[in-house]
């Protein structure tokens, strides 16, 4: 367990409190014959060959419905982990209600405590809850045990515990006072109850949405994603243990249409916290507008959505480091991360050896069920998901202006099992160059060597999304013509490197354009979309004339 140091300390009635300095998690190996690589591998054959049940949870109690589905392995289809139960509009009803009664303690609690709680959450999931956390995530949403360590372990105990000394900054954040005036700014939480929409692919993301939101003295109707309910029972279990008290946080499953029109209908709806698809976040959007005069307050929306991210290399760049940007930027957890490389531009003088040292990592992945630690590719999420890419694979293999390279196979018999593909194409605008796929397919176009400043361009104009991105190259002339042509088509921009694994505390996180408000998670940035400030002038001599000296 890591030992914290203490740093700034903040006023509270009863004394000027310390707080632990938040430190980023260090990944754990699970090199062969470490013991974390044990307990995982325990946890997960218990966890697979149990049968979990998942109710509503709602004030504090869990809800069954009676009305279940079950979960499945994406790796395995045909296996039964578990059911979880489905709200009707009562449920969801039940759970606002109950928030707001909530709201009525939590948000008076005192800072300290309300930190107290998630700090205790964090330090349960860097122990005891570490290995089941991980072969949650494992299990319902096919990581490998790596990505499953840096995602539902490592980044869910930074948002927790870089969440907390950002709200004390945060509350540090006083206006000036002189001698005859004290000016102050509390930061109240929201008034009414927020909303938290969350997606399959990070459990880490899953647990912070509400969270953060409950930190700063909200209160919680949250959503997982039906293909996140076996992590999101753990996470569950983890906000219980910390002490989260009932009502502050209330889960329901089901139909997202009626769950989302049940919570937006009420007036004391006050804040959407959605990571998910673009288009879904649109129509949110559009239907907060449509209902903006039923609300006693504008509510609060925050969204990271989509992404067509991209790998710029200039004729510098070192092929090897191309390729290997490539191999774990666009095929890490099967290319469903919102910030994973889905297309690249390489220059013609460097793509032989580009194109060689690729299609050699490529053909070295394993791919398989993520109890074999070996694997470094695994199924993706659900069926849907998987026709839509072997659609796409399949135009490629159609289409004259596209070559597939490497892969191109596809096979749902046992598991949502798409090779990794590379599609090369002379037509820059083509439609995988253009189109979000959200699986493991990287496209790549060839350009000339003293086309990069067109090329810029090109990669500027070509995706509605701007979420992120990277440069490679060994000319750094060429790294700061690139940062300024592309400032806007990123939000996390990325120099010699691939565009994924932003860390909290260190690369906060959003987009912008089609890809979201940019309210960058893992910073004070998206805690204060949280909190209402308010100000308080107090006077300490009242004037008692009204006169002032203009009027002699």
């Amino acid at each position: 367990m890591l030992k914290f140091k203490l740093k700034t300390k903040y006023i509270m009635g009863k004394g000027f409190f310390n707080v632990p300095v938040a430190v980023n998690e260090p990944v754990m190996s699970y090199a062969p014959g470490s013991p974390e690589r044990k307990a995982v591998q325990d946890a997960y054959k218990t966890m697979f060959n149990s049968k979990v049940e998942v109710p509503l949870y709602i004030n504090g109690e869990d809800v069954k419905t009676g009305n279940t589905r079950t979960m499945s392995p994406p790796h395995d289809h045909q296996h039964i982990v578990g059911e979880y139960h489905i709200a009707e509009q009562k449920h969801v009803d039940a759970a606002i209600a109950t928030a707001l009664e909530a709201r009525k303690s939590w948000s008076q609690m005192p800072w300290e405590q309300r930190a107290g709680i998630f700090l205790k959450a964090a330090e349960l999931i860097a122990g005891p809850y570490r290995a089941k956390i991980n072969a949650a995530t494992m299990i319902a949403q096919s990581k490998t045990i790596h990505q499953a360590e840096i995602d539902a372990s490592c980044e869910f105990i930074d948002f927790l515990r870089f969440n907390v000394q950002f709200m004390t900054d945060i509350y540090m954040e006083q206006p000036e006072s002189t001698s005859d005036a004290w000016n102050r700014v509390e930061y109240r939480p929201l008034e009414g109850f927020t909303y938290a929409v969350t997606p399959f692919n990070f459990t880490a993301i899953a647990g912070n949405l509400p969270a953060c939101m409950a930190l700063m003295g909200n209160v919680v109707v949250w959503k997982p994603s039906d293909s996140q309910v076996f992590s999101a029972k753990v996470i569950m279990d983890v906000f219980k243990e910390a002490g989260v008290p009932d009502g502050v946080i209330n889960v329901v499953f089901g139909d997202p249409v009626m769950i989302t029109n049940t919570v937006m209908a009420s007036p004391d709806f006050s804040g959407l916290h959605f990571t998910g698809s673009t288009f879904i976040f649109k129509e949110l959007w559009k239907q907060i507008g449509n209902n903006i005069h039923n609300y006693k307050t504008y509510p609060k929306i925050v969204g990271e959505t989509g992404g067509k991210d991209f790998i710029v290399a200039h004729k510098s760049a070192d092929a090897k480091q191309v390729a290997t940007a490539i191999a774990r930027g666009a095929f890490e957890f099967q290319g469903q991360k919102c910030s994973a490389a889905s297309r690249a531009y390489i220059p013609k003088g460097i793509w032989a050896d580009v194109k060689k040292y690729l299609i050699a990592d490529i053909a070295s992945f394993k791919m398989g069920s993520p109890e074999d630690m070996s694997n470094y590719i695994t199924a993706v999420i659900h069926e849907g998901s998987f026709d839509k890419l072997a659609k796409y694979i399949d135009g490629a293999k159609a289409d004259s202006d596209a070559e597939i390279i490497a892969g191109g196979g596809y096979d749902k018999s046992k598991g949502y099992f798409i090779e990794p593909t590379v599609i090369v194409t002379t037509n820059p605008k083509y439609t995988t160059m253009e189109t979000e796929l959200f699986g493991p397919v990287m496209t790549i176009y060839v350009y000339e060597d003293e086309a990069f400043a067109e090329t810029l361009t090109l990669v500027d104009e070509t995706s509605e999304y701007a979420l992120t991105g990277a440069i490679i190259s060994r000319d750094r002339y060429a790294v700061e013509q690139a940062t300024k042509a592309l400032q806007n088509c990123a939000g996390n921009f990325y120099v010699n490197d691939k565009p994924t694994g932003a860390v909290v505390g260190q690369q906060p996180f959003g987009g912008a354009r089609a890809s979201g408000t940019n309210d960058k998670a893992g910073s004070a940035q998206n805690l204060l979309r949280w909190v209402s400030p308010r100000l308080i002038k107090e006077t300490f001599v009242t004037p008692t004339d009204y006169r002032y000296p203009f009027l002699g």
